[in-house]
């Protein structure tokens, strides 16, 4: 007994007759009565009654047409098994700046929330090598400033996060609605490590100057979030970060916004111009979708997106849409 003559067998008694039958398995029709004649010989039994204009089961052709069905229904699943087996299991490769920066997180918590079949590898680098990491295809999509990425890396703008200053709460900025860039000059400015975020860094000193003065920095380094938020806290400095610094929230600690100029610091998705991953377009579309919901690009348009450089401002035409 073979597997196409019960998909034949099948397949007749859903149409009950030779003719459609055959065209459905795309045999001719004496084929396919040959095939039904020989299954019934191997079994013994009369599976149809057949006539020049009719075609019934008998008693025997019913009970055998429910176990054939379960038999062909047992060969597709498990051949499907088989596959499933056999494919590569989806993975997404995705670099985070550092533990403390929400906005890579939340887009990956909102893609395993849609597309929970998807595996996450995290890759925590440096916005740096994040770049590096994209153009040898380590890494499938980043986050960062895109106005120092390569040639091949393409990017679309996300956030504007506000940029502001994380304090101790004993400090008199944590009382202030906001701080005015200018009021910076008289204290000790904690920085980022230079190589890992030298866009930030440089968006700090091109305040300062805006504002007419050279800051007074920490002359000590972190390499991560939670040892800045340390120095913080200790009173030893005050550190210029955006809203998206989770540690803004630890306790002891107030972030406030500067403003005079407000300033935002753009966050972009970046990603290999020949990267044929199929996830890279799912990890955009949740991002555009938290961007929405959570007003990350509110205000901002092409009549209106800022340029680099600029008091106040953030961008760079690398930023925009791509």
């Amino acid at each position: 007994m073979e597997l196409r003559q019960l998909r034949y067998f099948v397949t007749l008694t859903e149409e009950l007759h030779f003719g459609r039958a055959a065209e459905r398995e795309h045999i001719v029709q004496s084929a396919l009565s040959q095939q039904i004649q020989r299954l019934e010989r191997e079994l013994g039994v009369r599976l149809l009654d057949r006539s020049t204009h009719h075609v019934a089961l008998t008693p025997a052709g019913a009970a055998f047409l429910v176990e054939a069905r379960q038999i062909l229904d047992r060969v597709g699943r498990a051949a499907q098994v088989a596959r499933n087996a056999a494919a590569p299991v989806p993975t997404l490769r995705a670099g985070i700046i550092d533990a403390g920066y929400d906005t890579m997180p939340q887009i990956l918590r909102e893609l395993q929330r849609t597309h929970p079949g998807i595996t996450i590898h995290q890759v925590e680098a440096a916005t740096p090598e994040q770049y590096r990491q994209l153009a040898d295809g380590r890494l499938d999509i980043a986050i960062g400033h895109a106005s120092q990425a390569p040639a091949e890396v393409t990017s679309e703008l996300i956030r504007l996060d506000p940029l502001g200053v994380l304090v101790p709460d004993e400090h008199p900025f944590a009382e202030a609605d906001g701080v005015p860039v200018a009021a910076l000059a008289g204290e000790l400015l904690l920085l980022g490590e230079e190589s890992q975020t030298p866009e930030l860094n440089q968006l700090v000193f091109t305040l300062c100057r805006s504002a007419g003065f050279a800051p007074t920095l920490y002359e000590g380094t972190v390499q991560s979030s939670r040892a800045a938020a340390d120095l913080v806290l200790q009173q030893r400095c005050v550190h210029c970060v955006p809203s998206s610094f989770r540690t803004s929230n630890r306790p002891g600690t107030t972030w406030r916004p500067l403003i005079e100029p407000a300033t935002h610091y753009p966050w972009s998705l970046l990603w290999h111009q020949d990267n044929p991953s199929p996830h890279i377009a799912a990890v955009i579309d949740s991002a555009r979708y938290l961007a929405g919901r959570l007003g990350w690009l509110e205000g901002v348009g092409p009549a209106t997106a800022p340029v680099e450089g600029a008091p106040g401002t953030a961008t760079s035409p690398a930023d925009g849409p791509a």
